[in-house]
């Protein structure tokens, strides 16, 4: 049997009461979007969020927007030299970076997996290590390292190291979590061993899923790679920041535009690597 909307609203009129929350839970409700509105408005007044602060914050980004047309275009090799330097110098740290901490998470992730590591203290322990490694932002890792090792592309490649370590860890492991046991009893009952369960029975699950969060990581690292070179780390974002620096608007823009197009295109083999490896390709990318 159906209830019509007829009935409902004849039920609302006769019953009104019953179809509204409680008293309690209303005045939660009220007092939480209260805080939430009045959170919002003391952070617009403390950060002196102005309408004539921001009208005037507009009008010089369009100063610096027009400077920086038409972009500017190197006319020889020696002078776009330094550029494609730089552009190779962040591609390297974002590449070797991401590969050495992906090749240290990879064993650590099985530690921190519920499925592999059953000694729960042990397991909780590795996970906190892995919270205390993400809880240092990539852009301070770098500065810390370059205090140790001296500026250059060094120092940035085992930031973004030490910040894959930490992030991937986590996301493998929960990659390892959320396998199917059926193929690992499969191997077991074949009477493979506990390391051919995983190798036969686990990893082909979770190598696809590895395999795209690593390929991600990458993308994401070149562009940490071009903050970290604002702060010494090298690579273009040395360049980029020197420009601006310079109030060179125009060859700024230019550089900002090889970045993206450097990320695009990483974008896309990304998306090649992922269909031949994995088996999906989506042809409108």
């Amino acid at each position: 049997m159906s209830i019509t909307e007829t009935e409902i609203a004849a039920a609302r009129g006769r019953l009104p009461r019953a179809f509204r929350a409680p008293l309690a839970e209303r005045v939660r409700r009220w007092a939480l979007w209260g805080l939430f509105a009045g959170l919002i408005v003391y952070c617009l007044i403390d950060f002196n969020f102005a309408p004539g602060r921001i009208w005037t914050g507009l009008g010089r980004l369009g100063n610096v927007l027009a400077f920086m047309f038409p972009p500017y275009v190197w006319k020889s090799w020696a002078e776009f030299g330094e550029i494609a330097k730089g552009l190779g110098e962040t591609l390297s740290m974002a590449f070797l970076g991401t590969v050495l901490g992906a090749l240290i998470a990879f064993p650590l992730s099985f530690f921190g997996a519920a499925n592999i590591n059953r000694l729960l203290p042990f397991r909780l322990g590795v996970r906190r290590g892995y919270d205390i490694i993400r809880a240092f932002e990539t852009l301070i890792l770098a500065l810390i390292f370059i205090r140790a090792f001296g500026l250059g592309p060094l120092a940035g490649i085992l930031a973004i190291t030490v910040s894959e370590i930490g992030t991937c860890t986590k996301l493998f492991s929960e990659a390892i979590e959320n396998t199917s046991e059926k193929p690992i009893e499969g191997v077991k009952a074949a009477g493979g061993s506990r390391l051919q369960q995983i190798r036969y029975g686990l990893l082909p699950q979770v190598n696809p899923v590895i395999l795209s969060i690593v390929l991600y990581n990458f993308e994401s690292n070149v562009r940490s790679g071009t903050i970290l070179g604002i702060v010494g780390a090298g690579g273009i974002g040395f360049l980029l920041s020197d420009r601006i620096s310079a109030y060179r608007w125009d060859e700024a823009w230019s550089i900002i535009f090889l970045i993206i197009a450097m990320v695009y295109i990483i974008d896309w083999l990304s998306a090649r690597l992922r269909g031949r490896f994995i088996g999906t390709w989506d042809s409108a990318r």
